[in-house]
């Protein structure tokens, strides 16, 4: 079974997810980028990221390149924003309708809450009543812990 790690990150969060996810599965990774990237301030990134995020917004990505017919599982990655997933993730999910039939499971970088609700915003866009696995993890490069590499292994397990 091929698996491929798809996300898009902001701050590097997410990122260091996806790569650790990847090479614990020996997946590929595709890794989401918008046309017009988003700020990074520290008051900017909230508002902007905020309500694209509540409108749903599908931004234009940059050229990527996916081939459906080589993975049997895909792997979302996203920072929760406003609990919800990232515009990024959305215009990918709705670009590429042959996700449905997929396995699919999901990881959320947040900085306090709203994961839970994310997720299910990720199934309802998907159109699946469940993800494979879920992982949640509060700003792992911003603030390390521990426990982050267990709690990623364990995630990995379940899609063994």
């Amino acid at each position: 079974m091929k698996n491929l790690v798809v996300y898009y990150s902001l701050e590097g969060n997410t990122e260091l997810v996806a790569n650790s996810i990847a090479k614990e599965l020996d997946a590929d990774v595709l890794r989401l980028e918008p046309v017009k990237s988003y700020p990074t301030g520290k008051v900017s990134k909230f508002v902007w990221g905020g309500k694209s995020a509540m409108m749903s917004e599908t931004p234009k990505l940059q050229p990527y390149d996916y081939d459906a017919d080589k993975y049997d599982r895909i792997i979302c990655g996203f920072p929760v924003w406003a609990s919800n997933i990232v515009p990024p993730l959305r215009t990918f999910i709705r670009d590429n309708d042959h996700l449905k039939g997929k396995k699919i499971a999901a990881f959320a970088c947040q900085t306090a809450a709203g994961a839970d609700k994310a997720y299910e915003k990720l199934k309802s866009e998907l159109g699946v009543d469940a993800l494979e696995a879920e992982l949640t993890l509060l700003d792992p490069k911003l603030k390390p812990d521990e426990g982050n590499a267990q709690k990623i292994s364990e995630f990995c397990a379940k899609l063994k």
